[in-house]
């Protein structure tokens, strides 16, 4: 055996399965920070057109991200974002208000004072989006606060769940806050950091709770 043997070139399939990975992850981003708005329909072609990409990858991605609950996907191949019922919205705001007051309170024995400085400067970049009144960024920068908490947790399969949430809420997202239009931080934003400093748990527990329920049960009224 050659110790020195050249290593085999990328096949077709680990091209293509590179290029559903790309699809995928762009696809979500956008889905997730609200980029794309409830109801917006798409073709497979048209989604391969967006990135570059045969329909192949086109395809698998969206079948990814149909099992996630962001997409439906109808037989003629049209791709839409949910329009969310009122009970569905109830029922993510419910998975949200038991998910993340745990993974806060996973999170605060670890809770250092880089953590905190961390999620400061986090929330000056989402008083930066208020004030530019950019939709995008503002989720975008809100989930990043809510996900650097929730790391420092070390449960990645409940971490796992919540992000599913996030995606299947993402375009709603949108549409809240644009409901909302913001002028200022989320006050549970400060309460967050002021219990992480004091190490309070119920304190961390019903900030969490009152910042990932508030807004979302405003869209279900």
């Amino acid at each position: 055996m050659l110790l020195n043997a050249p290593k085999p070139e990328p096949t077709g399939s680990a091209a293509t399965g590179a290029a559903n990975d790309m699809v995928y992850r762009r696809l979500r981003a956008q889905i997730m920070h609200g980029e794309i708005l409830p109801g917006s329909a798409r073709t497979l072609r048209g989604i391969g057109r967006e990135f570059g990409v045969s329909m192949t990858p086109a395809r698998e991605a969206v079948r990814r991200l149909v099992a996630e609950g962001a997409f439906s996907l109808s037989s003629s191949g049209r791709v839409s974002t949910p329009e969310l019922s009122n009970d569905r919205i109830e029922e993510l705001a419910a998975l949200r208000a038991l998910l993340e007051p745990e993974l806060a309170a996973r999170a605060l024995p670890r809770a250092h004072l880089a953590l905190i400085e961390r999620l400061q400067t986090i929330n000056t970049s989402i008083g930066q989006a208020i004030a530019r009144q950019d939709a995008v960024s503002y989720i975008r920068t809100n989930l990043e606060f809510h996900r650097t908490l929730y790391l420092r947790a070390q449960a990645p399969a409940m971490l796992a769940m919540a992000e599913t949430v996030w995606l299947q809420m993402g375009p709603t997202m949108r549409s809240l806050y644009d409901k909302l239009a913001r002028t200022e931080l989320p006050q549970h934003h400060r309460l967050i950091v002021a219990a992480l400093k004091a190490g309070d748990e119920p304190g961390l527990r019903l900030a969490v709770r009152a910042d990932v329920t508030q807004g979302l049960r405003m869209l279900a009224q």
